[in-house]
């Protein structure tokens, strides 16, 4: 039976159960409203009593609450978990930036563990992850039974040390990917010039100092009388929202150029652009895709509410929020999103779905070979059929790898068609 179909089915008969068991008290709420908080503790409440004073075993009630914590925090966004005590301790002592991590960002899409996108040259590169790769499982640990802060963690470890993923891609069976943990410098910005005076900036990360890596390379092509720039933003998913602000102010003289929301949709803080940071007035377009997320969404959804350039691509990933540590009398650790970053107009990036989620191009341009996030189900699915096969080694089913790879970069050549004209 497929991943979807179980899915429906074991619902189906939490539903019934639920009911069966709870019914009348269900009842009692019915007239409530699903955001009454009251209402849902209440819930709570004689679910817990149900446990306490029906269940065929003395019940650990401290497990019991620790495993309703994190389904309840795990119902909000990726990015809020549910911590332990020794978690909490070693979040606010830092101890975590002693381990190194693998060079990689990651959300959690459908419960597993996915790639936004992969860093130039770091291990996670070298070891062949892929942006848009789904982790099944870290070592023997199922990515859909933790969270995205707890995945983080197996991943990052001492220097020199080999973590293993067990990887599904579509087009090709899963795979195991040991991926060694080291230390790993992300590519400075670079810049060229095509033909027509076009000059390209590939940019690989936005964290602290990029943007001035970024204005280095803009003061280069003007040298070169360049008056017209494609800023390549793909993959580009970590970085610093000042950062980010940073490299907007470079092609936008006045206005505002970010948000940060908060609850309400109430604007906690603007950035406007500083005219003394302008650097560059000429034609401009963004190049963005899936791998773009974060800080990458945020300059892209400058340019495109400011109607500063066309972006060209594919929808980003939707991402860029603040979390806020809030410590409880038990010791564990709510690690809650307080905030969202969003563009000039107060679109957040970071949305509830995937069709409200991330920068939406101007002109959109998509790759044959990129993954959606909306496709995990399809390939826990295809990978359960797989696993059935009763000889699956007698049929192999034909490897991504085995076709010829498309070279030509349709994103760019759109990006370079529209600024010819």
């Amino acid at each position: 039976m497929s991943f979807r179909g179980k899915f429906v089915i074991v619902l189906v008969s939490a539903i019934i159960a639920v009911y069966a068991v709870f019914g009348g008290f269900l009842r009692n709420f019915a007239q409530q409203p699903i955001n009454d908080a009251g209402a849902q503790m209440r819930i709570f409440e004689s679910v817990l009593q149900y446990i306490q004073n029906d269940y065929v075993d003395v019940p650990n009630l401290e497990k019991a609450r620790g495993g309703a914590m994190r389904g309840l925090v795990a119902g909000l966004d990726p990015y809020s978990s549910f911590l332990t005590p020794d978690q909490v301790k070693d979040y606010q002592a830092k101890k975590q930036n002693n381990l190194v991590g693998i060079g990689a960002e990651f959300s959690s899409v459908s419960s597993y563990l996915y790639v936004i996108s992969v860093v130039k040259g770091a291990p996670a590169d070298k070891a062949g992850l892929k942006s848009g790769d789904v982790i099944e499982y870290i070592e023997t640990k199922a990515t859909r039974d933790i969270s995205l802060y707890d995945a983080r963690q197996l991943i990052s470890g001492e220097n020199g040390s080999k973590v293993n993923l067990r990887v599904l891609r579509a087009g090709e069976k899963a795979q195991t990917i040991a991926v060694t943990r080291g230390n790993y410098s992300v590519p400075v910005a670079e810049s060229k010039v095509e033909a027509g005076k076009i000059g390209v900036i590939k940019v690989f990360s936005l964290e602290k100092g990029e943007a001035k890596d970024i204005r280095t390379q803009v003061e280069n092509l003007k040298k070169q009388n360049v008056q017209k720039i494609i800023l390549d933003l793909r993959g580009v998913a970590a970085g610093d929202l000042n950062e980010a602000v940073e490299t907007a102010n470079l092609f936008i003289k006045e206005g505002t150029l970010a948000q940060v929301i908060g609850r309400e949709n109430k604007v906690q803080q603007t950035f406007t652009a500083d005219a003394a940071k302008h650097l560059f007035d000429g034609q401009l377009a963004v190049l963005i895709d899936l791998g773009t997320a974060g800080a990458g969404e945020v300059v892209a959804g400058a340019i495109l509410d400011r109607k500063r350039g066309e972006i060209v691509g594919e929808r980003s990933f939707g991402a860029g929020a603040e979390q806020q540590l809030f410590t409880l009398r038990s010791g564990d650790g709510l690690l809650l999103t307080v905030a969202k970053w969003a563009s000039p107009n107060g679109n957040p990036f970071l949305g509830e779905e995937r069709a409200k989620s991330g920068v939406m191009p101007s002109v959109e341009v998509k790759r044959p070979d990129t993954p959606e996030p909306l496709e995990v189900e399809n390939l826990i699915e295809q990978q359960e059929q797989q696993n059935k096969q009763p000889n699956p080694n007698a049929t192999p089913t034909p490897q991504k790898t085995e076709t010829p790879k498309q070279t030509e970069d349709l994103q760019m050549k759109k990006a370079l068609e529209i600024l010819s004209k």
